[in-house]
C-alpha cells in the first residue's frame, strides 16, 4: 500500500490513523484494536469485515 493512499483512509470507528502491516495484508487501528482486510489490494474498512486484535498482536 503506497504512503498517500494510506495517509487518506481512516479507522470508520474512531476515525484515527491506520498502519499497513504487509506480510498480513490488514489496516491496523491501533486505538480500537481492529485489524481490516485488504483484498485484492482493496482495503475492506467496514466494522462487519474487521477482526479484534489481542494486546499482543499490537506490539
Amino acid at each position: 500500500m503506497d504512503s498517500r493512499t494510506l495517509a487518506l483512509l481512516v479507522c470508520p470507528q474512531c476515525k484515527g490513523r491506520l498502519e499497513w502491516r504487509e506480510e498480513q495484508q490488514e489496516l491496523v487501528c491501533r486505538g480500537e484494536k481492529l485489524a481490516f482486510p485488504v483484498l485484492d489490494d482493496i482495503p475492506h474498512l467496514l466494522l462487519s469485515a474487521a477482526r479484534e486484535m489481542s494486546s499482543d498482536e499490537l506490539k
